[in-house]
Formats: structure tokens, sequence, C-alpha cells
């Protein structure tokens, strides 16, 4: 279709732009898919993965943890690519649709293939695809707004990272309950090893598909920013450009800690709840289950802190952007202080398991942690972004990921001794976490005081 069928600039109105809940129901679904798979992941490599024969070849602890962290840091590492398509080349709109398109063929590769073989091609084409799509996804919600309506803008951000945990809660307590099922031999014999993991990893596919349909059929409501060919690497490499490159780039380091701690609630805090006890109300939750406390409590809290917190907060002191990062990056210190001492009473005594509301609590703290780092960085990543690289600087942003999972990564690789033992055991892994955190949070503080915001909207 010819580009001029579409919109390509904001329109001048004060509502809400009428793109806006196709990005919101795409993105639900998409979370489902991506949080889905990966809730299941470290589980398994470590209990489901099979060799070519049909038996099973387990990963260790560590070993998962590794290529968990290594996949995760692929997704966040990926939007670059993405964003420099859509800047340069495309557009959002069809690098969007079109890497959706082998994000959903990773998800089958999963599906389809149970060996070490089909989980390696099926997490490079979910992260290339997930990944290449992140960027553009948050960029393009900040598109449709202009001037008039810019105000909006927070709270869409909150809606959009509303929708984000509308789908992750739901796929983490589906998927989970999917695998067991499916892959418990007592219901299905030996075709349980190939069914849990076919249909856990079929299921998100689905609704991959379905995120990419709700895309497209907005095709005709978005704002479709035309690619700035020449002109992209013109803002770029301009003064300007390279200013703010350098500015978020430094910032982003400070922010890749945060990620390196958080998203170990999808590893190192699966296996620690495993080893602990998980009855309440006399059912036992799956240890890959508890991580739907996260996204349960962002969509509590979205809505609390954006309309009763941060009002009453603002009449005390102002709270910029920058100084909720520096708030929630101490709050992540104090939510792995209380997973080491969860670990304590682990391995004080292994007759008696702790209750897992010692984690629940740490997920309380991580999630207020991650309101005030993650959603604030989304919104101050665009404003802050000169008009022709939006998606660049996403794109930026979302590297911070990518290097504090591998950073975790490279812990969890070097801490494994050749008897496959750990240099950093119980309580100890997550005292070094908290420490590192603690002094990232102490330079971040030093750091704001010297940064200068300047905003830049579409128009």
């Amino acid at each position: 279709m010819a580009r001029t069928e579409y919109l390509t600039a904001p329109q001048s109105i004060e509502t809400m732009p009428p793109g806006v809940p196709y990005i919101i129901g795409n993105e639900a679904a998409e979370r489902f898919t991506f949080y889905g798979m990966r809730t299941i992941l470290v589980i398994f490599m470590t209990k489901y993965l099979l060799d070519r024969s049909g038996s099973l070849a387990l990963m260790s602890e560590e070993q998962a943890k590794t290529y968990y962290h290594l996949f995760v840091a692929g997704v966040y590492f990926f939007p670059i690519l993405g964003a420099i398509i859509a800047d340069a080349f495309w557009g959002k709109f069809r690098t969007i649709f079109y890497l959706s398109i082998v994000y959903c063929i990773g998800n089958f590769s999963l599906a389809a293939d149970q060996t070490r073989i089909g989980l390696f091609v099926g997490l490079f084409l979910i992260t290339l695809g997930a990944g290449g799509i992140k960027s553009c996804v948050s960029a393009n919600v900040g598109d449709q707004f202009g001037e008039k309506n810019k105000h909006l803008l927070e709270k869409v951000f909150g809606w959009f990272y509303f929708s984000i945990n509308f789908g992750s809660f739901f796929s983490t307590l589906l998927t989970p309950v999917l695998l067991s099922y499916f892959g418990n031999k007592e219901n299905f014999g030996e075709n349980a090893k190939h069914l849990g993991p076919a249909i856990a990893f079929g299921v998100p596919g689905v609704l991959m598909i379905t995120a990419t349909l709700i895309f497209w059929m907005g095709r005709k409501k978005f704002v479709h920013i035309p690619p700035g060919g020449s002109q992209f690497l013109k803002e770029l490499c301009s003064d300007e450009g390279i200013k703010v490159v350098v500015k978020l780039g430094v910032l982003y380091l400070f922010v890749a800690m945060f990620w390196a701690l958080y998203e170990q609630t999808g590893a190192a805090w699966v296996l620690q709840v495993d080893k602990m006890d998980r009855h309440i109300f006399g059912w036992e939750i799956d240890p890959a289950q508890v991580q739907a406390i996260n996204p349960l409590l962002i969509m509590i809290m979205i809505p609390l802190f954006t309309y009763v917190v941060y009002p009453a907060l603002n009449k005390i002191v102002r709270l910029t952007p920058l100084r909720k990062i520096g708030v929630g990056l101490f709050l992540t210190v104090a939510a792995f202080s209380i997973s080491a001492f969860a670990e304590i009473l682990i391995t004080r005594d292994v007759a008696h398991k702790p209750t897992f509301l010692w984690q629940i609590l740490a997920y309380l703290v991580i999630t207020v942690a991650e309101l005030m780092v993650s959603i604030t960085c989304l919104e101050f990543s665009y404003t802050q972004a000169p008009k022709k690289m939006k998606s660049l600087i996403m794109g930026m942003y979302l590297l911070s990921n990518a290097v504090g999972n591998v950073f975790t990564a490279a812990v969890n690789f070097f801490i494994q001794k050749p008897d496959g033992t750990s240099r950093l055991t119980g309580p100890d892994y997550y005292w070094f976490f908290a420490a590192t955190m603690f002094c990232t949070a102490v330079l971040f503080c030093v750091y704001s005081l010297f940064y200068k915001e300047r905003t830049y909207i579409q128009e």
C-alpha cells in the first residue's frame, strides 16, 4: 500500500490517539507469549530437555541459569538492530510486523522439538523477533502523541506497562500448569515428555499469532512516522545526537545493574522457591507460578501510584524521573537482602522449609522498584530522544537489560567449580548482588546531579 494512505504525523487532538487500543492489545498478547515461554524455560531445561533418542538430557541449575540469562540478554540486545532498521529503513510498522512473524516461528520451533537443537533454534528466533520489535513498539506508543495531548504520555506508558503485566500474569499462571499436567507420565504415559513442552510452548505461540493480527488490524489507525533514511544518520552524528547518546548511555549503565538483579526472579528465585514451603490454603503452588505475583502487583500498583502515591509525594518533594529511578535502585538492594535472609533460613534447617511468603515480600519490594525504574525509563527514554532517534534510544535503554543479564550470566559461569559446585553458595550469592547494587545506586545519585534534561516530542 502507498505510504500516503496512512497518517504520517500525530493528529491535533487533546484526547487519547485512536491507535493506542491496538497497541495495548498487541502488547498484552505478545507479553503473554514471551513471559509464558520464559516462565517455564529454566524448569524445561532442568527437568524436560531431551536428546535425539528421546532420553532425558538435562542441564544443571548453573547451566540453566547461564543459558536463561544469555537468552534474556539476546532479547534485549536485538532491539538495537530493530531500532536501526525502523528509524533508517522500514519504519516502525513494517519492522514490527515482519519480525513478529519470525517471533511466531521461534515459538513453534520450541513446541516442535524438545532437544537442544530445537531449544537453541527457537530461542535464537525469539531473541531476533521479540528483541527486534521491543524498541519499536514502545517508541510507536509515543509517536501517536503530539503537542496537544503530550500530557497523556505518562499515563499511557503506565497503561502500556499495565498491558505487559496483564498478559504476563495469566501466562505465568497458565503455562506451568500446562507443562506439569500434559508432561505428567501418569496422565499421558511416555508421550508426556513430548506433549507437555509442546503444548506449554505452543499456546504462547498461538497468542503471538493473535498479537500480530491485532497489530495488523490497527494499521489504518496508527501514526506511521516515516523512516529517517540519511536524516537519521545525520541526526545521530550531530553534536546534539552524540551528546544525547553519551549521557543516556551512561545512565543506562546504572540501570543495567537493576536488570541484573530483577531478571533473576525468573531463574535464581524460581530455584530458591522450589526449596520453600509453597502451601497456602491447602494448595501447593508450582515454583514457576510464584512469578505471577509480580505482574499481579504491577497491575494493582500502577493505578495506585499514578493516581494516589505519586500525587501525594509530589506535594512533599518533586518526583523527577531521575529521583524515581534512584529510589528504585535502593529498593532493589532491599529486595535482594530479603532473598538473602530467606536463603539463610533455607540452609539453616533443611528438615523444616521456610514459607514462600518471604519471597512474596521480596517480590513486593522489587515490584515497587520496577515501577520506579522501568516505567519511568520508558517514558524518560522517549522524551529525551531526538525525533528521528526514538527507536534507537529505546533500543539503547533495552540494551541495558542485555548488559545486566550478561553480567549475571558471567557471574553464574565464573562461580562454577570444576566439580559442579558453586563458589557463591547459599545467602552469599544474594549478598554479592545486593552489595553490587548498593554501590551502583550510590554512584547513580552522584551522576544524576549533573544530568541536564531536554524533551523532544513528535510534531
